[in-house]
């Protein structure tokens, strides 16, 4: 008869346990996989199955039993180091609403809004056009591959332990989340700076002739300059998200090595 000792299930249930936590944490924060397309069953697949995978080639796991208080607390670790890692590429993403927003409102589109079921709420409809942009290119460019391969290193950067995720981990966070603001304007600032043209030429010519109606005629000149200008800009538009891209993923391995330092 075949038995096991509680030491052997400990250790086997560590093996997939921890690691688990942080892929479905990271799964259910991450944009793209957590598009509420994707169902919690699939999700949970995809989790089981990425752990099982990974699990022959990561680091030797902690002799922690995963039902002590110390394994619990282990375990909600690694479930905010998925969350913190989703969060990071995440800011990216709403950088892009960001601009969306500005653009919208400088275009007089900010009243027309349509239900985006990712964040299950009313968005409008130049920052939801961007941020299906965003995401095709986001997939264009592998970028779900890579997050799958910056989880994979993490266990590297970040590995299994008793250790708390360190307060440098977390200033790295807000320092990068000061980039939701900096770049969605400079993503938007082309069509602003246009904009604002067109507005001073609006004024100018109500000055000039006080008997237009510049209300009849500022809606119709402001939302066809902003199409136009949109459509302009839209081939650079792939280049600077690319580049967001790949600064969003170069600062979380910043904030992993960061997480991991010592206080």
């Amino acid at each position: 008869m075949i038995s096991f000792t509680s030491a052997q299930l400990d250790s086997w249930l560590t093996l997939f346990m921890f690691p688990l936590a942080r892929i479905l944490a990271l799964l259910a924060a991450a944009p793209v996989f957590n598009s509420a397309g994707l169902s919690m069953q699939i999700r949970l697949v995809v989790g089981l199955a990425i752990s099982f995978a990974l699990a022959p080639a990561l680091p030797a796991m902690p002799a922690i039993s995963p039902g002590s208080w110390v394994g619990i607390m282990v375990l909600a670790q690694q479930v905010l180091i998925g969350i913190v890692m989703g969060f990071t590429l995440r800011i990216t993403f709403t950088a892009v609403d960001v601009a969306g927003e500005l653009i919208g409102l400088q275009m007089g589109l900010g009243f027309a809004s349509f239900y985006d079921p990712q964040s299950a709420s009313q968005t409008p409809v130049v920052s939801e056009f961007l941020g299906l942009l965003a995401t095709l290119l986001f997939l264009a460019l592998n970028g779900h591959l890579l997050t799958l391969s910056v989880l994979a290193e993490s266990f590297n950067l970040l590995p299994v332990t008793t250790t708390p995720f360190a307060a440098k981990g977390f200033v790295a966070i807000l320092a990068w989340a000061t980039t939701l603001f900096s770049a969605g304007l400079m993503l938007a600032l082309p069509l602003i700076a246009a904009l604002l043209i067109a507005n001073i030429a609006l004024g100018v010519l109500s000055r000039v002739a006080p008997q237009l109606n510049i209300f009849a005629v500022g809606f119709p000149v402001t939302i066809v300059s902003g199409f136009v200008v949109l459509m302009l800009s839209l081939p650079y538009f792939g280049v600077a998200l690319e580049r967001l891209y790949d600064k969003g993923f170069f600062v979380l391995s910043g904030i992993l090595v960061a997480g991991g330092a010592l206080p």
